[in-house]
Parts: structure tokens; sequence; C-alpha cells
């Protein structure tokens, strides 16, 4: 350990590479803490010289935990970081517990919008998309480019955390991902659009797909403004698919 108390590189690798276990131990009481906690560890061994210190420490992660997994290094890099201000007594033990539920929450409504509604659907949809018009590669080689660049996220994020501390949250704000999320989802529902056509059978009739986008444009309506489940939104769908032949074959005469 460093005079200063500030972990060393090794330690915060170790770190780094726990915090891809943070769900291993998911449990319906804290969520995800005793994956925090394990990933949490090494570090707060390295800066918590004492025992009672260490113990307090250790103590400050079993509290309920709950966030998208994406986010995770980040956090555990800001926590860090205010880990090294108390042990230098520059900031008192309470201050973590102020600010460490609303940030957890906050990320993780973010986190399931941007990521899991938003750039990880994009990826599947693209890769659909890629494969069946035939670009298998394209779309292996689209895939390890988004795996290394979401590695390199968790790693910079991680830093930045550990580096800037909650100082880091403005600037985080100013990228304005819930924005950004919105606009991703709009163009899933374009590459939604493009899978439906590549996979449609031949031959593609523009009367099928008004009725297809119009039916579900409907079933949104409805769910949305008046709380019919998705349960019922989809047997209507289904019995629409059904009649659909028929009431094609009715326009066509039209």
């Amino acid at each position: 350990m460093r005079p200063s108390g500030e972990p060393e590189v090794s330690v915060l690798f170790r770190c780094l590479a726990r915090s891809y276990l943070v769900g291993a131990n998911f449990n319906t009481r804290g969520m995800q803490n005793i994956g925090l906690s394990y990933a949490m560890d090494p570090g707060l061994v390295a800066i918590h010289v004492q025992g009672k210190d260490l113990y307090d420490a250790r103590r400050r992660y079993l509290r309920h935990y709950n966030t998208h997994p994406f986010w995770t290094p980040l956090l555990i890099g800001i926590f860090l970081s205010l880990e090294i201000k108390i042990a230098k007594n520059q900031l008192p033990p309470g201050t973590l517990e102020n600010v460490r539920q609303t940030t957890i929450y906050t990320l993780s409504a973010i986190g399931d919008s941007v990521f899991g509604g938003g750039v990880l659907v994009l990826w599947a949809l693209a890769t659909a998309c890629m494969i069946v018009t035939g670009h298998g590669v394209a779309a292996v080689l689209t895939g390890g480019v988004l795996l290394l660049s979401l590695q390199a996220f968790k790693a910079l994020t991680f830093f930045a955390g550990l580096r800037e501390g909650f100082r880091f949250l403005p600037r985080l704000k100013r990228f304005n991902l819930i924005n950004w999320g919105r606009r991703i989802k709009l163009v899933n529902a374009l590459l939604t659009v493009l899978f439906w056509y590549l996979v449609w059978p031949e031959p593609v009739r523009w009367t099928g797909w008004v009725l297809g986008v119009g039916a579900l444009c409907l079933a949104t309506w409805l769910v949305l403004k008046t709380r019919l489940s998705r349960g019922l939104a989809l047997i209507f769908l289904l019995a629409g698919y059904a009649v659909a032949p028929f009431v094609l074959r009715w326009l066509e005469t039209l």
C-alpha cells in the first residue's frame, strides 16, 4: 500500500475485474449488495489500515444496492474515491450514505433506458438484419467491436470515478443520455420495420403492411392510454393476424 493510503494499480484492477460478478449472488433482500461488497473489498482492505475502520467500511456496502451493471464500475470508482477521503479524514463517513442511494437509482434509470432499452436492442436488431441479408461476418465483427467498446467504457468510467469522485456526475449529465436513449429507440423502430421487410414472405403487399403497422400502433395506444394489459393486447394482435388474410382478400376486390 502506498503511504497515502491509496490502493495500488493491481488492487484497482482487481476491483474492476470483480465488478463483472456483481450479479453473481443476487438476492431479494439486498439485490446486488453482495456482489458490490465483493468488488469493493480489495480496495477497502488497501485503504483502511485499522481493523474497526475496515469493519465499518465493509458494513457500508452490505446495504441495499441495485443499479444497471454497466454503471457498476463507475460507482465502484466513485465509492473508492470517497473511501480514500474518509480514510484521510477529509470527509465524514455519513457523506457516502447521504448521496449513495440517489446516485444509484438515477444511474439505474439511465442505464435501463439507454443501455437496456436502447443500445443493446440496437445491437440485436442490427445483427439480425445483417444475418438475414447474408452478412454474417459483418455481424460478428460488429459484435466484437461493440463488445470491446463496452469493456473500454467500463474501464474508462471506473478510473474517471476514482479520479474525480462525484464531480464526474455533473460532467456525465452534460452528455444528455436520456435524450440520446430516445433517439436510439427511434432508430430501433426503423430497424424493426427494416427487419420485418427483410423477413416478410414474398410478395410484399402494401395493404398487409398498413394493416400490420396500424394494428401495432393501435395496440400500443391502448396499452398506454387505457392501461390494457400487454397480454390482452397480444391476444388482440394474434386474433387480427388470424383474420388478416380474409380482410386482405376483401380489400383486393375493391
